[in-house]
């Protein structure tokens, strides 16, 4: 891309000055915004490839900043930054779509770098997103059950990738479904009729992995008594799906890529290289950001593996599809294991729409399994839920304050506001401090000093 377009926002001019002097000395066409709006009307009304954005300005919100823009311009890279960088807020800004997020003052050879990385992950994102994708046909979505806007999203998403051959990254909590949605993804797609090969990298022991991958010829190693085909040569012409990639070890790392660029492989004691045409979708629910910044993962195979990511939202982020799942469990299970439960009465309704879920769908597929087999027939109600469902629920609700006319203590009603408050967030995230922070938008090691002070204690709390 020839001179792209770079859109910087910042309310101190000094910085902005210093960056765009920097943007311009580097041949870049520059954009300037001190303040959000002005930023998003810019936005709206000039091509732009990429905003450079300070997330810590006045009378603004850097997370929503960064969400109003992807939800307007999806296919802008946003770099942000910020002289105030905490892991809590890194993820949330990854998570909203930010590209990469850098601490101030700027080191200006990893700024550089950054802005070099994301241009290239724009160009290929938008070259993916250009080429022909097939007709919509929801009905292989089946198995992805949902319709919160999130999953919304994500099924609109899933149509435009799936025609193409380019690299997918899916992200997100253990349970979320992930190897469901590369498999969507390879029904959709014209590798439908050719194999959909998945290897989790997690499951294989290190020494083995290498030629899981790309196969061995006999007599490389103690045991290799007959040549074998790896699994990229299985996949070729389909879909290879690398699940937990997060735990290939480095040495492996560097051969992964090199297949990647080459698309050859060669067998373990072998020396003649085998041509392979494989659609890679790897899939993680590790923080691979945080991972490379720690020296952990290859930054140059996350770039090329990332091309293009999918965020996969958790259960507790989709309440309102918690029904759906629990109904087409129900009739699931009923038909597997010859049972008639007729359903959930309104009391467990509740309970396991405002369950925390860490373990996401895969939590709440073995809970409804759990409770057919158990229950038998006729409703599920709220004693046939196992104690782990059931706890907390006498934690009071915050009732509404009246001023009395003798007056009221204001620092007591305060007190007991914030207490009803952060009982219900440990209620909510089913006793998780670091979930419960994030309701109240506080420190984790802000909650547990309040817990402490106050000497609350929760019913199933941990860690």
């Amino acid at each position: 891309m020839e001179n792209p377009r770079i859109l910087i926002l910042d309310d101190d001019k000094k910085t902005l000055d210093f960056l765009a002097a920097f943007l311009i000395f580097k041949g870049y066409q520059l954009l300037q915004a001190l303040d959000g709006p002005d930023a998003l009307l810019k936005l709206e009304q000039n091509d732009v490839q990429m905003v450079i954005a300070d997330t810590r300005m006045p009378n603004a919100s850097g997370l929503e900043f960064v969400k109003r823009i992807k939800s307007l311009r999806p296919e802008v890279v946003v770099i942000a930054y910020s002289a105030f960088v905490s892991t809590e807020t890194t993820n949330d800004l990854l998570q909203a779509g930010a590209f990469v997020y850098l601490e101030k003052p700027f080191n200006l050879e990893k700024l550089e770098n950054a802005i070099k990385q994301g241009l290239e992950h724009h160009a290929l994102q938008l070259k993916s997103l250009r080429q022909k994708s097939k007709p919509k046909i929801r009905t292989q979505l089946n198995n992805i059950i949902g319709e919160s806007d999130k999953m919304l999203a994500l099924f609109e998403m899933l149509e435009k990738v799936a025609g193409t051959d380019s690299t997918i990254l899916i992200q997100g909590e253990s349970g979320t479904g992930k190897e469901l949605v590369a498999r969507a993804i390879h029904d959709l797609s014209d590798r439908s009729d050719k194999n959909f090969v998945a290897v989790n990298c997690a499951a294989i022991p290190d020494e083995l992995l290498e030629s899981e991958l790309f196969g061995h010829v006999k007599g490389s190693f103690t045991g290799a008594v007959v040549s074998r085909m790896g699994r990229f040569e299985m996949a070729d012409k389909g879909t290879l799906f690398l699940d937990e990639i997060g735990d290939m070890k480095a040495n492996l790392q560097v051969k992964l890529l090199r297949v990647l660029q080459s698309r050859e492989v060669e067998p373990v004691g072998g020396n003649r290289p085998r041509k392979v045409d494989v659609r890679i979708i790897a899939a993680t629910n590790q923080n691979l950001d945080q991972m490379v910044a720690n020296k952990l993962f290859r930054e140059d195979l996350f770039y090329r593996l990332s091309v293009i990511p999918i965020i996969l939202p958790p259960l507790r982020e989709r309440d309102t599809d918690i029904a759906l799942l629990l109904n087409s469990f129900l009739q699931k299970f009923n038909k597997i294991n010859n049972r008639n439960i007729e359903g959930f009465d309104s009391q467990v309704m509740e309970i396991l729409t405002n369950y925390h879920w860490a373990g996401n769908v895969r939590e709440l597929e073995n809970l409804v399994e759990r409770l057919v087999i158990i229950t038998g027939g006729g409703m599920v109600t709220y004693h046939d839920l196992p104690e782990k469902y059931r706890g907390g629920r006498t934690v009071p609700r915050v009732q509404p304050v009246t001023l009395p006319k003798t007056g009221i203590c204001l620092h007591s009603a305060v007190e007991e506001f914030e207490n009803g408050l952060i009982l219900q967030a440990l209620q909510k995230s089913g006793g998780n401090k670091k979930e419960a922070a994030i309701l109240l938008n506080l420190k984790r090691t802000t909650l547990i000093e309040k817990l402490k002070k106050k000497n609350l204690t929760f019913s199933g709390t941990h860690q």
